[in-house]
């Protein structure tokens, strides 16, 4: 009887990887794609934009004023006579900024909020669920239109402060529910029977599992924070003149649309674009990352 030898180690197959699986889903997906290369060429709109114009977004021509567009003036003049290609790649390059840096700030402290509250339990979970119901009964609309006059000489670094500070209240409630759930299973009752510390396993083993959620949210909080931007600068609670956002772009040729519709479309079109792109690329990753997804790459 001949004995069967074991492979060597170098000739045993290597099993799929986590991040092996999850790039080739990635690139299985058109949506995603199609997602990444819209944002893409949006941020190189935004940042390479300004430099492709001889026009500064704040100069004005007072030889072109409210001019359709023409080889001058790509998107045309305003009414002061205003290059509206160099302010509206400056209000894109605002919008984009500050709407990825809310979603990054919310998401995080939904998910280590959430995370924390549905872990621990007790005095821990009372207390950071009573502070996440006290916020939810704010108005935050209201309290930002309130406090956003009085940070007019803090920069847009704090509107991005503030506009975080009510973006992350459901997210966390949703995350705390499935960490109540997931705290039960027995990979997470092994690490702690095992003595690993909490905080780890809140980062090793809770986190990872909801990723998929937070990252679908991540990309709507995204879309809804550029949203909000525009709708508080709309308002003029936003950013502040002579710096220009695709909000304040709106506002300011919404009742000169039907008249010069160069003035308010082109900052539509590419406000419109943008979400719908990162709704594309959220779909995309949330199949991705889920582990119950029967998407093959």
């Amino acid at each position: 009887m001949t004995a069967v030898l074991p492979l060597p180690a170098a000739e045993l197959p290597a099993p799929a990887g986590r991040l092996r699986l999850v790039t080739g889903r990635l690139l299985a997906a058109k949506g995603v794609l199609v997602g990444a290369v819209v944002v893409l060429l949006l941020f190189l709109l935004a940042f390479v934009g300004p430099f492709l114009t001889p026009w500064d977004y704040a100069t004005p021509d007072y030889l072109a004023l409210r001019q359709p567009p023409s080889g001058t003036h790509w998107f045309g003049t305003n009414g002061l006579g205003q290059d509206v290609f160099a302010q509206t790649v400056r209000g894109l390059q605002k919008s984009l900024v500050i709407g990825l840096l809310v979603a990054l700030f919310s998401t995080v402290l939904a998910g280590l909020v959430g995370a924390c509250a549905g872990y621990f339990g007790g005095w821990a979970d009372r207390g950071l669920t009573f502070l996440v119901d006290l916020l939810l009964v704010f108005p935050s609309f209201l309290i930002i239109t309130i406090i956003s006059p009085r940070l007019k000489g803090s920069g847009w670094i704090a509107f991005v402060v503030l506009l975080a500070a009510f973006n992350w209240m459901i997210t966390a409630r949703v995350v705390r529910s499935m960490t109540r759930s997931l705290r039960e299973r027995e990979f997470v009752r092994a690490a702690r029977f095992m003595g690993v510390h909490p905080l780890r396993i809140i980062l090793r083993h809770i986190l990872p599992n909801v990723a998929s959620f937070l990252i679908t949210d991540a990309t709507v909080a995204v879309g809804g924070a550029v949203m909000s931007e525009a709708a508080l600068s709309y308002f003029g609670f936003g950013v502040r003149a002579p710096d220009v956002s695709l909000g304040t772009l709106l506002a300011a040729g919404t009742d000169q649309a039907p008249v010069f519709p160069w003035l308010f479309y082109f900052a539509a079109a590419l406000l419109v674009l943008f979400v719908l792109a990162v709704n594309l690329i959220g779909d995309g990753l949330r199949d991705a990352l889920d582990p119950t997804s029967g998407s093959r790459p």
